[in-house]
């Protein structure tokens, strides 16, 4: 598969290894550099060394070898099942569990163990590494996550997410203290345009994203907000709490890079989910609790005034 980028004017000087380990999803930076010492790289129809700093403007193309796509197998691990009949099964995702398998993640995964519990009985849309999957939240993410076990329901709940009808309410712990009881973020979100593992408010090329958030709880120095999504971007909550000042707590992405409290990544929870059931037409709405380590986390702060 051919790559090509035109290297914009903020990478101005960042080395090519760097740059294209940003830019490109999927690609580690030990494998680029694998491609760059092979000189399979070229920047304006020259090939170049791993140390090579770039200059605006520059063209930099090379071709990826097309993988073979990996075999994922069916693994016997432990699910938190909240709701399940033949159309749906709802599960209460744990800390630091992938959702599907992806680069680096062949195993342990949500769909891994999904696939054992079901069997076959997975919807086929998303393709043999996402079986069933119709959205997902990130790894450091807990919580109700719907899956589809064919693809009627599939497509039913990939209408309700399109037209945003879904109810999808998170609980964060975010920096600062809030002043307002409630608000809304409406920012457009898109790739950010030099990290590109990162999103970030992005007007000219970003998604429209709404985040409705309200105060449950104020501390010294954080807040405890329930965050209610209209849209579903990639890290929504994430990207639109810090662009308003307010990062979620543990989150090094967005927020600061020093970690209170011995936290594996941003404290927030997938709490609640509603949907008008595929096959019955139903509206139903599920939840899960807060994970110990939040409810702990709630407790200290408390203490802490």
């Amino acid at each position: 598969m051919r790559q090509s980028y035109v290297v914009p004017a903020e990478a101005q000087g960042v080395r090519i290894d760097k740059f294209l380990s940003e830019a490109c999803d999927g690609l580690s930076r030990s494998y680029l550099q694998k491609l760059l010492k092979s000189e399979l790289v070229e920047v304006d129809k020259r090939t170049v060394k791993n140390s090579y700093k770039l200059s605006a403007g520059e063209k930099i193309e090379f071709e990826v070898p097309e993988a073979a796509e990996p075999e994922i197998k069916a693994e016997d691990i432990p699910l938190d099942i909240i709701y399940e009949d033949s159309d749906i099964i709802l599960v209460n995702k744990p800390k630091g569990m992938v959702v599907h398998p992806a680069a680096g993640h062949y195993s342990q995964t949500l769909v891994n163990g999904l696939m054992y519990h079901c069997r076959d009985g997975l919807s086929g849309i998303n393709g043999v590494l996402r079986p069933g999957i119709v959205h997902r939240i990130d790894m450091d993410t807990t919580g109700v996550l719907i899956v589809c076990k064919n693809d009627f329901a599939h497509n039913a709940i990939a209408e309700q997410l399109k037209v945003h009808s879904i109810t999808r309410k998170y609980f964060a712990i975010v920096h600062g203290v809030i002043q307002e009881d409630e608000g809304t973020v409406d920012a457009p979100i898109g790739r950010h345009p030099v990290d590109r593992k990162k999103m970030s408010i992005n007007r000219k090329n970003g998604k429209e994203a709404v985040t409705h958030y309200r105060v449950l709880e104020r501390f010294r120095q954080f807040t405890y907000v329930e965050c209610q999504l209209e849209t579903g971007r990639t890290h929504q909550i994430r990207v639109h709490m810090a662009s308003i000042g307010h990062p979620l707590l543990g989150d090094s992405v967005y927020g600061p890079s020093k970690i209170p409290f011995k936290l594996q990544g941003q404290t927030l929870h997938a709490g609640v989910l509603g949907i008008v059931h595929p096959r019955t037409g139903n509206y139903m709405e599920f939840s899960a609790p807060l994970p110990e380590y939040f409810s702990e986390l709630l407790d200290k702060l408390r203490k802490i005034g």
